[in-house]
C-alpha cells in the first residue's frame, strides 16, 4: 500500500513539473534573470491576431520598446502581413507550434511535425528562422525540450504570468503583474487566442501601455528575450549561434504556477 501511495505522489510531482513554468526538471528552459535585475522582457503568445497584434505594435512603437512574440504557425499563414510587420519593426519572434496542441500527449513524430511546420510557416513569411520555442499551454517534458533543441531552438518559459487570457479587466491584469515584478522577469501576455483569430485582447494592449509607462519611469529597461539571454550565465539556453556572457542568472523559483493557453 505504501509503495502504491509513493508511486502516486511521484506521478503527481512529475505532472506538476510539466506545468510549472519555472521548472528545470525536464531540461533547461530560460525563465528570466536574477531577481532585482533592472531588465524586463515582454512576451506575447498565440498571435498574430487581427486587429490586436497590430494595435499592440503601435503601443510598443510609441514607447520605443521591442518585445518577443511566440507565433502559431497556422495564424502566420492566415495573416502573413501581421507576422511580417513584427519582424520589420524589429521584434523577436519564436515558435509556438503550428496548431497549438498539447505536445505532452503526442508521439515524437507529431511533436517534430508541429515544430517543423511552425518554424517553416514563420520562415516562409518573414524570412526569419525562429531560434526560440515556447510550448503550448506551457506544458513540456524532456522529450519535447530535447526535440526543440535538436531543431535549433532554445526553450523559453516565463516567471511572471498575468493570466490575461482569463482576466475580466485590465485592472486585474495590471495588479497581478505589479505584485509579481521584482526585476529580471520574462512577462507572459497573450495577443491572441489559440483557437481562432479575432479573440479580444484589448485589455492586454491597455496593460502593456500602463506597464511600460510605470516601469520605464522607475528605471527599468525593456528588452527582447534574445537580448536578455545574452546577459545570462546559462550558455546552454542561448539560441543557436549566440553566447550569453555577463553575470546575471535565471531565478530558481517562479512566482506563478498556473499555465495559460
Amino acid at each position: 500500500m505504501l509503495e502504491g501511495i509513493t508511486r502516486i505522489v511521484d506521478r503527481t510531482r512529475l505532472a506538476l513539473h510539466i506545468m510549472r513554468a519555472s521548472s528545470q526538471l525536464y531540461g533547461p528552459s530560460f525563465t528570466g534573470l536574477a531577481q532585482g535585475t533592472r531588465k524586463l522582457a515582454l512576451t506575447y503568445d498565440d498571435g498574430p491576431n487581427h486587429p490586436y497584434t497590430s494595435q499592440l505594435l503601435e503601443v510598443l512603437e510609441k514607447h520605443g520598446v521591442h518585445a518577443t512574440f511566440f507565433l502559431i504557425g497556422r495564424f502566420v499563414v492566415e495573416r502573413p502581413d501581421i507576422a511580417r510587420s513584427l519582424v520589420d519593426a524589429g521584434h523577436a519572434v519564436g515558435n509556438h507550434t503550428y496548431s497549438h496542441p498539447d505536445l505532452t500527449v503526442l508521439p515524437p513524430a507529431q511533436i517534430k511535425s508541429e515544430l517543423d511546420a511552425g518554424s517553416r510557416a514563420i520562415e516562409d513569411v518573414t524570412g526569419v528562422s525562429p531560434k526560440l520555442f515556447r510550448p503550448p499551454f506551457g506544458r513540456r517534458n524532456r522529450r519535447i525540450l530535447s526535440m526543440a533543441r535538436k531543431c535549433g531552438m532554445a526553450p523559453v518559459m516565463w516567471n511572471a504570468a498575468c493570466f490575461d487570457w482569463k482576466a475580466e479587466s485590465s485592472e486585474n491584469i495590471g495588479s497581478t503583474l505589479i505584485s509579481l515584478i521584482r526585476g529580471g522577469e520574462v512577462l507572459q501576455f497573450h495577443d491572441g487566442g489559440h483557437r481562432k483569430l479575432g479573440v479580444d485582447r484589448s485589455n492586454c494592449i491597455k496593460v502593456t501601455d500602463e506597464i511600460l509607462l510605470h516601469y520605464r519611469d522607475s528605471g527599468y529597461e525593456f528588452v527582447t528575450v534574445p537580448e536578455m539571454m545574452r546577459t545570462s550565465v546559462q550558455p546552454e539556453l542561448a539560441p543557436l549561434g549566440e553566447t550569453p556572457h555577463l553575470i546575471a542568472s535565471a531565478p530558481d523559483a517562479e512566482r506563478t504556477v498556473e499555465t495559460g493557453p
